[in-house]
């Protein structure tokens, strides 16, 4: 297991540009990444999103830190949205709007004496 914990540490390195020694702390927090079922391949994949996310401005760089990292249920929470696959919402087609038909001066003048029939008639009822 050391060996594996001292290769992770070492990919952890390299991916993210880092140099932090490997304390007797620090190799059981990698313990129980993997005691948890976690790999190197996860890792990167969780390194990976979060340096992307880091760039687009929506985590900060102290997410890349060791002991952020290495927290089980974090880590965990990366790993499976880094895994999220978004889709863009279908854009459904807006149906073709057909244009009223025109009105004519006839019809225009009804519809104005009949609205304004019932706006009397709203005023008379309401004492207005």
């Amino acid at each position: 297991m050391i060996g594996r914990i001292q290769q992770a540490h070492a990919l952890y390195g390299r991916l993210t540009g880092q140099r932090v020694s490997l304390r007797f702390d620090r190799e059981r927090l990698w313990y129980e990444l993997f005691q948890a079922g976690f790999d190197e391949t996860d890792l990167q994949r969780v390194i990976r999103y979060l340096q992307r996310e880091i760039r687009e401005g929506r985590r900060n760089v102290g997410a890349l830190k060791l002991s952020n990292l290495l927290q089980i249920d974090r880590f965990e929470e990366d790993l499976n949205i880094s895994r999220v696959q978004l889709y863009a919402p279908r854009v459904s087609k807006p149906a073709p709007s057909t244009p009223a038909p025109s009105l004519t001066a006839e019809q225009t003048e009804a519809g104005r004496q009949r609205a304004l029939e019932i706006l009397a008639k709203f005023r008379a009822e309401h004492g207005m």
